[in-house]
C-alpha cells in the first residue's frame, strides 16, 4: 500500500497525526484555565483592545502597554489550525512580556474558511504595517518587533519574518510544511491547492536571515515536534541565527505557560531576540 505522507498509509491516520485537542485529555480545561487568567491580566493592565487594522471583523489587535517610551514590542498570533481560537483568549501571555518592560499586541484575523491562507497571511502582514504606522501613538520602537506566534501562528510568525521592524520570530509548536495539512482533514476548511503548498510553506521558502527560535514540547504529538526540529534543521543548514528547544514534560497547550511566565522559557528566548533590553 502507498504512503499517504511519509510513514501515514491512511488519512485517518495523518488525522490523529495533526489532533492537538484530541492528543490532550484535558485541553478543555486548560482553554477555560486560559480564557480565566486572560480576562484577569486584563484588569490587570488596561490595555487598547479591538484597535481596528482592517474592514473584517477579526481585524483587531490587542494592545498593552509596557510603561515606558520606546519599548520593545512582542506581537503575538493565536492558533487554531487557521480556523478556529481567537486572540481574546491569549491575552494571559502578555504577562510575561510586560514584566521585563516589552509592550504586547495580540493579532486577530479572519479564519478559514471565510478568508483563504494566503489571505490571512496577508491580513498578519497588514496588522504588523498598521503597528509600524502606529507606533508613536501606542509608544513603542518599530524598529524592535518580535513576532510571535503558537501552532498555526508559529506557521503565521515564520510567514512574517521579513516584515520591516521584526528583529527575531518565536515559533512555538509551529507548522512549517503544509503538505500533510493538505492531506488532512484540516484541509476541510482550508482548502489548499497542491500547488499552493510551497508558496506558503516556511520550511519551502526562502528563508529569513532573521533569529528564530522553533520551541515544541516533550509531550506533543511527534509530528509537531518533528515539524519544528526539521525546520530548525533546515535553518541550520544555512548557517543562519537561531535554534530548536523540545521543553520536557509541556504538550501543544501547556507550553504557552513558558511565554506567561517572566521566567519562563520562552520568555527567555524573547528577550534574547532583544540583546539590547
Amino acid at each position: 500500500m502507498t504512503a499517504l505522507y511519509r510513514d501515514f498509509l491512511t488519512r485517518e491516520e495523518l488525522d490523529a497525526a495533526y489532533d492537538n485537542t484530541r492528543a490532550v485529555a484535558d485541553s478543555a480545561r486548560i482553554l477555560v484555565g486560559f480564557e480565566a487568567r486572560s480576562r484577569l491580566l486584563a484588569e490587570r493592565y488596561p490595555g487598547e483592545l479591538n484597535l481596528r487594522f482592517g474592514p473584517r471583523e477579526r481585524q483587531r489587535i490587542d494592545f498593552f502597554r509596557a510603561g515606558s517610551p520606546g519599548a520593545p514590542l512582542l506581537v503575538f498570533i493565536h492558533g487554531g489550525y487557521w480556523q478556529m481560537r481567537r486572540k481574546e483568549t491569549f491575552r494571559f501571555l502578555a504577562a510575561g512580556a510586560l514584566h521585563h518592560g516589552i509592550s504586547v499586541a495580540l493579532s486577530g484575523y479572519t479564519l478559514a474558511p471565510e478568508q483563504n491562507l494566503a489571505g490571512i497571511v496577508t491580513e498578519i502582514r497588514d496588522a504588523l504595517r498598521w503597528l509600524r504606522e502606529h507606533a508613536d501613538s501606542l509608544g513603542f520602537d518599530r524598529s524592535r518587533i518580535v513576532v510571535a506566534g503558537w501552532s498555526a501562528g508559529g506557521h503565521l510568525a515564520a510567514m512574517a519574518a521579513d516584515e520591516p521592524g521584526v528583529t527575531g520570530v518565536l515559533a512555538i509548536s509551529g507548522i512549517f510544511d503544509l503538505e500533510p495539512i493538505r492531506l488532512c482533514c484540516l484541509n476541510d476548511k482550508l482548502l489548499l491547492k497542491p500547488e499552493e503548498v510551497a508558496g506558503l510553506s516556511p520550511l519551502r521558502l526562502p528563508l529569513s536571515e532573521k533569529p528564530l527560535f522553533a520551541v515544541c514540547g516533550s509531550d506533543e504529538l511527534p509530528e509537531l515536534q518533528r515539524q519544528s526540529w526539521d525546520f530548525a534543521r533546515h535553518r541550520a543548514a544555512a548557517k543562519l541565527p537561531g535554534g530548536a528547544f523540545t521543553l520536557a514534560g509541556r504538550n501543544h497547550f501547556t507550553i504557552l505557560e513558558e511565554l506567561e511566565t517572566p521566567g519562563g522559557m520562552i520568555t527567555i528566548l524573547l528577550r534574547m531576540l532583544l540583546p539590547e533590553l
